[in-house]
Order: C-alpha cells, then sequence, then structure tokens
C-alpha cells in the first residue's frame, strides 16, 4: 500500500515541475512582450513618441532583468547579518498607565514580583553584524533608554541577548555586542564613493512588526544637514545621505546597501512632510566607532570644546571674500551656555567669542564640511592648526584636541 502512495507523491512532485515550467516559460514571453510593448514606444514631453529599435528595447530589457537579479542577489547575501533589536522592560518598572510595544498595560493593584520582574517589549528597531564576534551597529536612539534590557532576533527567529558596548556622543551611532563568534557580517563600503542617481536598498525592522523588509530606492542627495526627532528631543544629522527608498518607523538603524552588497550608509530618519523622503548616515562615520570599542571597549571622539554656528560674510563687509563659510563661536540663549568651554582645548589655546573659525589644517569650512566634520577627522592628542578671523586679523592657532567626556 506504500508504494503506490510514493509513485502519486513522485509524480505530483515531478508534473509540478513541469507545470511551473510551463507557466514559467508562458510568463517569462507576456513579460517580455508588455517589456517589449511598454519601451518600444517612449513619450516625450513635447506630446510626441518616438520609438526605439528592436535592438535597443532588447538592451533594455537585459539591463531590468540583470538589475533585478542583482538586487536579488545583494538581498539573499546581507539578509542574513541583518537583527531586530528590541528594547524590553520590568513590568514593574512602567507607569501604572503606560503604553509598550503591542499594547498597554494599566493597573491599580501592586505586582507580585514575579509579574514585576516581566519583561516588556517597549520598542524596537534594526541593526547588523559587522564582526563575526557579534559586535553590530545600529543608530542610538534605538537604544537610549534607561534601565532596559537589549536583545537581538536573528533572521532565523532565534532571540538572543545584547549588550550595549557604547553610543556615539557626536553621531547616532550606537555599537552592540552579542556573544559568539560565527555570526553572518555584512561588508562596509566606502559612503564617500556615492552618486546621486545610484541604487540603493533598505532593510530593516518596518514598523517594528515586518522583520528584514526590503525596499528599494536612488540616492536623492548628498551631504544634507537636517534635524531629526521633535522639539523636545532634537538632534542634527550633518553629510546625511537622501534617499527615496522607503523607510518606516522600526527601520532605524537598518543598513542602506548598494548594488555590491555593501554597507553605505545606517537609515536613521524619514521626512513625514514629505513623500519618499529618507535619510542614512554615511557608513564612514562609523567604521571608526567599530574600530573604537575593539580597540579601546568605548567609542574614542576628538573634542574642541566650542559652540558655534555656520555664517557666511556680509556682501560689502571687510571680510568677504576672505572666507565662504565660517564657525562663529557664539555663547548659547540660556544662562551658563558659553561659546568657549573652560578648560577645553579651544579654551586653553586662547579661542574667544566672536572669533570666526575658517579653516582646519588648511581645509576650509563648507556647507558641507562643517566644523564637526573636519575635527571627526583627528583623534584625541592630534595638535592642528585652526585659521581664525579675530575682527579682519587671520591667525593661525594650534589646539591639541582632547576626547569627548573626558
Amino acid at each position: 500500500m506504500d508504494e503506490p502512495k510514493k509513485s502519486v507523491t513522485q509524480t505530483l512532485f515531478v508534473i509540478g515541475l513541469a507545470v511551473s515550467a510551463v507557466v514559467g516559460s508562458v510568463a517569462g514571453a507576456i513579460t517580455t512582450f508588455m517589456l517589449s510593448s511598454q519601451l518600444g514606444s517612449l513619450a516625450l514631453f513635447d506630446g510626441t513618441s518616438t520609438t526605439l529599435s528592436p535592438e535597443a528595447v532588447e538592451s533594455r530589457i537585459v539591463e531590468l532583468i540583470e538589475e533585478e537579479s542583482a538586487t536579488i542577489a545583494v538581498v539573499e547575501r546581507v539578509t542574513p547579518a541583518v537583527v531586530s533589536i528590541v528594547v524590553k522592560k520590568e513590568r514593574g518598572d512602567l507607569d501604572q498607565s503606560a503604553y509598550f510595544f503591542g499594547g498597554s498595560y494599566y493597573s491599580t493593584e501592586p505586582l507580585d514580583s514575579e509579574s514585576a520582574a516581566e519583561l516588556v517589549e517597549v520598542s524596537s528597531g534594526t541593526g547588523f553584524f559587522v564582526t563575526q564576534d557579534g559586535y553590530l551597529l545600529t543608530n542610538r536612539h534605538v537604544v537610549d533608554d534607561e534601565g532596559v534590557s537589549y536583545f537581538v532576533v536573528t533572521n532565523d527567529g532565534e532571540e538572543l541577548p545584547a549588550e550595549l558596548v557604547d553610543i556615539d556622543p557626536v553621531q547616532d551611532i550606537a555599537v552592540l555586542r552579542v556573544q559568539g563568534d560565527s555570526f553572518s557580517t555584512v561588508t562596509l563600503g566606502d559612503s564617500d564613493d556615492i552618486r546621486i542617481g545610484q541604487t540603493v536598498i533598505a532593510i530593516g525592522n518596518t514598523l517594528s512588526e515586518f522583520r528584514n523588509t526590503v525596499t528599494k530606492g536612488v540616492v536623492s542627495g548628498i551631504n544634507r544637514r537636517v534635524t531629526a526627532g521633535d522639539s523636545y528631543n532634537a538632534e542634527v544629522i550633518d553629510q546625511a545621505i537622501q534617499t527615496d527608498a522607503a523607510i518606516n518607523p522600526g527601520n532605524s538603524g537598518g543598513p542602506l546597501i548598494n548594488l555590491l552588497g555593501e554597507v553605505i550608509g545606517i537609515n536613521t530618519a524619514v521626512s513625514f512632510q514629505g513623500e519618499s523622503v529618507a535619510f542614512a548616515i554615511p557608513i564612514n562615520e562609523a567604521k571608526r566607532a567599530v574600530e573604537d570599542v575593539q580597540e579601546f571597549g568605548r567609542i574614542v571622539r576628538p573634542w574642541l570644546g566650542v559652540r558655534y554656528v555656520l555664517v557666511s560674510p556680509e556682501v560689502g563687509s571687510e571680510v568677504e571674500g576672505l572666507y565662504e563659510v565660517g564657525a562663529l563661536i557664539v555663547s548659547g540663549t540660556q544662562p551658563g551656555e558659553v561659546g568657549v568651554f573652560e578648560g577645553s582645548p579651544a579654551d586653553l589655546a586662547g579661542l574667544q567669542e566672536d572669533d570666526v573659525i575658517i579653516a582646519v589644517e588648511g581645509e576650509k569650512l563648507s556647507e558641507e564640511q562643517a566644523l564637526a566634520e573636519l575635527i571627526s577627522d583627528y583623534r584625541p592628542g592630534d595638535v592642528v592648526t585652526l585659521t581664525i578671523l579675530r575682527g579682519i586679523e587671520s591667525l593661525d592657532v594650534e589646539v591639541a584636541l582632547a576626547e569627548y567626556g573626558e
């Protein structure tokens, strides 16, 4: 009685393959025909149309198929290294009336010890492994809660505890670590090579529910300066990559990759005031963070110790032509918010409020390369020469950079 069943099963399997092959051939023919029809006649802006040669149509079809194949291959290669980051908190530490991921909690009764110790998911984001021994990158705002526990959910659904190694004091970057030695990793690209119009792919934990969602778009702009967050917790992101790839809540900390499968950015923010406007931190900003935690156990950033705003000289002023963009050292709007921090490298070097920093080691400031970006190229302890304007006098001042937070 068992043999006929095996035969039937095998027959069905073979028929299934055959039907799939036939359907696939028909579907391929239909798709090619539709593409040929669509590509063969192109509408122009003046209302007329032009017809492409069969060779041109065929070439375009090949390009589309090759791009699709490249996209699929890249996603399959990168996805195993992408994880969901889950933030949990003990129920007893929540307010009596509190919202948490997946529901809400309200109680007027005291909790018993077991219920109070129960971990409740309060938020989530995305991250990706950069080393086989468990170091992974994400956004700082994904893991900036206090009194919480962090977990990662891998591509195969396994939940593992994670340790927050450090957060970047300057950029929206954080490094976590999961114990292990054989994790799939991404390849980090060079974000300095990004070109506007190139194809990019975003992978992330969309809406904190749909793991490893894939979206595709192009680089819409580079070197953007954007403010993310709200009026209570705003953060300026410099040199951001702008993309029209769909990035949704929960995607924060996920990779933005090129068609070579290299990570070129960390998905960070999305504008709700327009469609398909999202931003990522260039991956080159994060490379040093990974190197630092491996070498020092923390992220090391250089510190100058000034508060500034970017300015340009007024037309007709005495300093017009001396610089295009400068960092004007100013005090803040609140009492005690000085322009030059006491005891800072800038203070020790004699910098003053109303000084305008116009270059670092001869490299001029610009809209794309503000003071913070130029300083970040150096390490604590480095001595750099700042070119400043004090009134109309140009001065070169040597400053020994310190470590941020020390």
